[in-house]
């Protein structure tokens, strides 16, 4: 896809709400305290070495799908933060694996601040689920993305960026259509080390159009007329 097939994703994605991502700002305190526990970990990392990894607030995992993300992110040897939503007494985590990870990867379970994560220096990607609206979060600070789409327009979205060289997919099993841990793995230690480089280049590329937000502007401002003279 050239780059007029994503500004018409991005025209798309303004007229839906999902315009450019505002700046993190305080909002009460119970999030200051929340950020002050997060940042706390992030200061401690190395500068564009983090996995940002969350997936929405709708999505659930199967048991399988939950184990080999977890041991994906385990054997990539990167720090990671997670933003595991939707927790509830049915997840169950592989034996250990909090553990093994300690001090190098976190498990979030409750509400955080992405816009505030995504924002801090030592995040280096973002492993999403492809929601357009994280999409647009993660290029408007520039960081390339680990696509794993599950379900209506994420696998398109995905493709889109993964042809602009923003990021790369990981890889799914032919016969089931499953991802693996080495399949997980591998792709975010692509997209951090191997051939980081060439991602981090091209999202900062997009950054230029997901950040204008005058752009966006003029887009709404346009749908808004279209609908007034559509009727």
């Amino acid at each position: 896809m050239n780059d007029s097939g994503v500004k018409d994703m991005v025209r798309l994605g303004s007229a839906r709400g999902s315009v450019a991502a505002a700046a993190p700002d305080s909002r009460d305190g119970k999030e200051d305290k929340t950020w002050l526990k997060i940042s706390e970990w992030l200061a401690k990392q190395m500068s564009g070495a983090v996995i940002y990894a969350a997936f929405g607030s709708e999505l659930t995992l199967s048991r399988n799908e939950l184990t080999e993300l977890a041991l994906g992110l385990e054997l990539s040897g990167l720090p990671f933060f997670w933003a595991l939503r939707n927790w509830d007494d049915s997840i169950v985590l592989p034996d250990g694996f909090e553990e093994r990870v300690k001090g190098r990867g976190v498990v979030w379970t409750s509400w955080a601040p992405q816009l505030r994560i995504l924002a801090h220096e030592s995040v280096g990607a973002f492993l999403t689920h492809c929601g357009f609206s994280s999409i647009t979060e993660s290029l408007y600070y520039g960081h390339p993305l680990v696509l794993l789409p599950f379900s209506i327009d994420q696998g398109l979205i995905a493709r889109v960026f993964a042809e602009k060289k923003a990021g790369i997919e990981i890889a799914r099993n032919e016969e089931d259509g499953e991802y693996t841990r080495k399949s997980v793995a591998e792709a975010l230690r692509l997209v951090i080390v191997e051939e980081g480089g060439i991602y981090r280049e091209k999202a900062k590329e997009l950054r230029i159009l997901f950040a204008d937000e005058e752009l966006h502007d003029e887009y709404v401002k346009k749908f808004v007329e279209f609908l007034q003279n559509h009727k």
